[in-house]
């Protein structure tokens, strides 16, 4: 079929325009499409992300988008047709499960097409909530941010596999770049951390929650104390409580009774994860219940920092493991859940690498992201599923724009 002439105009649909990964994607597809020539309306209630997605050419439209009320849904879902109509909308796109029963409404009243992202794993306990997640899977085209997302939308919901694109979120190789890290910032974080200049850094890089693995974490560097292979080394949990301060009291009580005080530190939140992950020797995904991409995996390889994670969900899909690809172009290991033992033998075998070996690997680590993960190549992506129910070109514009803006 031939393209259309016209650029599309996209509208998204989120709550809040605040930290996570539904909404940075919402921020880069508005990138996305200013590059491609297209619009992009962006119906939300605000957040710190808001000028940031004015700035990339989206338009911010205040929009009580976070309402779980059936009636304000209904009431929302006309008020959105009427939009849609007025302004010559072309795609409704929903990335959270309240505000997208209003977009399905919208998209049903005017007859245009309905684009939803499955971005989590939700919880799926009783037929009332599988029916209230089944509007994520009612898209016309569904994008799954991974191959494990894309499994459970059709197993669950029995949406057609022809109707799901399963497209990886990206990562930011600007941001996440080795060469534009200065070793200030690095130091810095080391001093804040109270790292010596010789320790070797095992980061976990996650809030602090019972199912992101801290304690497995913990036992680890008892097993590798206890073994005498930690007298160097200094395991950091980057990520803070969000409210749980009883289960971050237990990690510290843990933490006393196993003599580590001076091994594992409870960093809370840090605001430079380049760094982070460039003073890192090691970074660990030991989450216990399945991710439903893997961003901090990917954002550690991006640096050249190796990765472990568990062995379920889509963490898995994110790197190339020794285990199971082989140890010739690895950027990592897989451990089984919840196995502390596992996993320090995976530390010890990062740490076994000769400084040639691991230099390769991070450099394999890096070129795997570049090649598989990137950000741009997720914008195509979802662009082309645009295109495809369209009939447009705007993966196609967006290419030609990066040509020309190269030379």
């Amino acid at each position: 079929m031939k393209s259309t002439i016209r650029a599309a105009t996209i509208l998204q649909i989120i709550p809040r325009l605040d930290t996570g990964g539904a909404e940075m994607a919402t921020l880069e597809i508005c990138q996305a499409m200013t590059r491609a020539g297209g619009r992009s309306f962006v119906f939300t209630e605000g957040g710190r992300l808001a000028d940031e997605v004015e700035r990339a050419g989206g338009i911010v439209v205040p929009f009580p988008a976070a309402t779980k009320n059936p009636v304000r849904i209904v009431v929302n879902g006309f008020a959105l047709a009427r939009f849609m109509r007025e302004r010559g909308v072309d795609v409704i796109h929903a990335r959270s499960r309240a505000p997208a029963w209003s977009a399905l409404i919208a998209a049903r009243l005017t007859g245009l097409t309905f684009v939803t992202t499955y971005h989590g794993a939700y919880g799926n306990r009783g037929p009332f909530k599988n029916m209230y997640n089944s509007v994520m899977a009612r898209g016309d085209l569904v994008i799954a941010n991974s191959r494990y997302t894309a499994g459970l939308v059709q197993s669950r919901h029995g949406t057609p596999r022809e109707r799901i694109r399963a497209i990886h979120r990206g990562v930011d190789l600007a941001m996440f770049n080795p060469a534009t890290v200065s070793s200030a910032r690095v130091d810095a974080l080391r001093k804040q951390w109270g790292a010596a200049p010789t320790d070797r850094i095992v980061l976990h890089a996650a809030r602090l929650t019972d199912w992101k693995g801290q304690r497995h974490v913990i036992d680890a560097a008892a097993i590798l104390d206890k073994a005498g292979a930690a007298h160097d080394v200094l395991f950091v949990f980057a990520g803070d409580a969000q409210g749980r301060e009883a289960y971050a009291a237990s990690l510290r009580k843990r933490i006393r009774e196993l003599d580590l005080e001076d091994k594992v530190r409870l960093a809370g939140h840090c605001a430079d994860m380049a760094a982070a992950f460039a003073a890192a020797h090691v970074a660990v995904i030991a989450s216990t219940e399945p991710e439903a991409f893997g961003r901090t995996s990917a954002e550690a390889q991006a640096m050249g920092c190796p990765v472990i994670v568990t062995e379920q969900g889509a963490s898995p899909e994110t790197l190339v493991a020794a285990e199971r690809d082989g140890g010739d172009n690895a950027t990592g290991w897989i451990v089984p859940v919840a196995d502390g033992q596992a996993l320090a033998d995976a530390v010890k075998k990062a740490f076994n690498l000769k400084p040639a070996a691991r230099a390769e690997m991070a450099d394999r680590a890096r070129r795997h992201i570049i090649e598989n993960f990137s950000s741009d190549r997720m914008k195509r992506a979802t662009l082309g599923v645009y295109d495809e129910l369209l009939r447009s070109a705007l993966a196609r514009s967006f290419d030609d724009a990066a040509e020309s803006r190269h030379g």
